[in-house]
């Protein structure tokens, strides 16, 4: 908004990205909704609540999980922007979560700016609808809802199928820098990081052998 940089400095460009190294395009084009504007905040506010919704939800405890299904979502969607000439994908990022979302709440009612009421798996597609009305292109959500029903069905659906597996497995690089370590239940604290006053060892020998 302040002309620092422009969307040009910013959008998906495979060749800009594999001949001039313009690598920061990669992460860029997911963080541009346009100018400001009814669009910007409609996304800005999808794009907190049910982000939140789902760390504080399903993916509670599990931040590596968290982390690992937006490195997958827009590792795809990056492979889809490379054959379909798409700029900017943070608005499919945004209907990606609102589809995971939707998928793993599905009994709860929804109501849309006070016009409909719906369960929450129809969501994404009355937003795409909305997005049509308001005359963008649909090609973004559809991305973004095909994306959340890929990592849905390979984390949800699939494993639970008989003879299916889980396929989407957290690096262990994630869970280290992101998860916090289980306690070692043989663990031995430090007589001075026991809550005791007084050692262990010293305190059962007084027991043992009071004065």
């Amino acid at each position: 908004q302040l002309e620092f940089i422009t969307p040009f400095q910013l959008y998906f460009n495979p060749d800009l990205i594999f001949r001039k190294f313009q690598i920061w395009r990669l992460i860029t084009n997911f963080l541009f909704f346009g100018p400001l504007g009814f669009s910007f905040f409609f996304n800005m506010i999808f794009l907190y609540r049910y982000c939140r919704m789902l760390e504080e939800g399903s993916f509670r405890g599990r931040t590596a999980d968290f982390v690992f299904m937006f490195l997958f979502g827009g590792f795809l969607m990056t492979l889809f922007g490379l054959f379909a000439s798409l700029f900017f994908l943070g608005q499919a990022f945004t209907i990606m979560l609102v589809y995971v979302w939707s998928r793993r709440n599905p009994y709860i009612r929804m109501n849309f700016f006070g016009l409909l009421n719906f369960q929450a798996p129809f969501l994404p597609w009355v937003l795409m609808g909305f997005s049509l009305l308001l005359g963008n292109s649909i090609i973004i959500d559809l991305l973004g809802i095909a994306v959340g029903h890929i990592y849905y069905f390979l984390e949800d659906v699939f494993p639970n199928q008989p003879g299916g597996k889980k396929l989407l497995l957290t690096p262990s690089f994630l869970k280290t820098v992101f998860d916090t370590p289980e306690e070692d239940p043989n663990y031995n604290p430090l007589p001075e990081d026991r809550p005791e006053h007084l050692p262990r060892d010293q305190d059962q020998n007084e027991q043992q052998h009071p004065q």
